[in-house]
C-alpha cells in the first residue's frame, strides 16, 4: 500500500510563492505518474500538474503554465509543486496522486479517481 503525505500548504497575499510536496512511502514501480490536483470552493477536481518519474513526460494545465512548476526527488520518492504568482483563483485543496499508468496518452489526462493512490490534501488560500 503505497501513503502519500502533501505538505506545504498555506495562507498567501496574491502574487506570492508556495511550495508544496508529496512524499510517498514507496512507489509501487520504478516509474509512475505523480499528478497534483486541485480542487477549488464549489468546483471538481481539476488536474493541474503531472509528471512520469525517472525523467518522463510533463504536463502542466493552461491555468498554471509559466507559474507553476513541477519536479521530483528521485532519492526520497518526492514531487514538488513549486507555485509562484500566486492569484486568489489559485485558492484550493491541492492532492496528489500516484499510478503505475493512467491509460492515457499523458499522465495529466486521467481523473483523479483513476489514480490508484491519493493524499489527503493541502490548503492553499490566495488572498488579494
Amino acid at each position: 500500500q503505497v501513503q502519500l503525505q502533501e505538505s506545504g500548504g498555506a495562507s498567501v497575499q496574491s502574487g506570492g510563492s508556495l511550495r508544496l510536496s508529496c512524499q510517498a512511502s514507496a512507489y509501487p514501480y520504478s516509474r509512475v505518474c505523480v499528478a497534483w490536483f486541485r480542487q477549488r470552493p464549489g468546483k471538481e477536481h481539476e488536474g493541474v500538474a503531472a509528471i512520469y518519474t525517472g525523467g518522463g513526460r510533463i504536463n502542466y494545465a493552461d491555468s498554471v503554465k509559466g507559474r507553476f512548476t513541477i519536479s521530483e526527488d528521485r532519492a526520497t520518492n518526492t514531487v514538488y509543486l513549486q507555485m509562484t504568482s500566486l492569484k486568489p483563483e489559485d485558492t484550493a485543496m491541492y492532492y496528489c496522486a500516484v499510478d503505475r499508468t493512467v491509460y492515457r496518452p499523458t499522465c495529466l489526462e486521467a481523473t483523479m479517481s483513476e489514480y490508484a493512490y491519493r493524499g489527503q490534501g493541502t490548503q492553499v488560500t490566495v488572498s488579494s
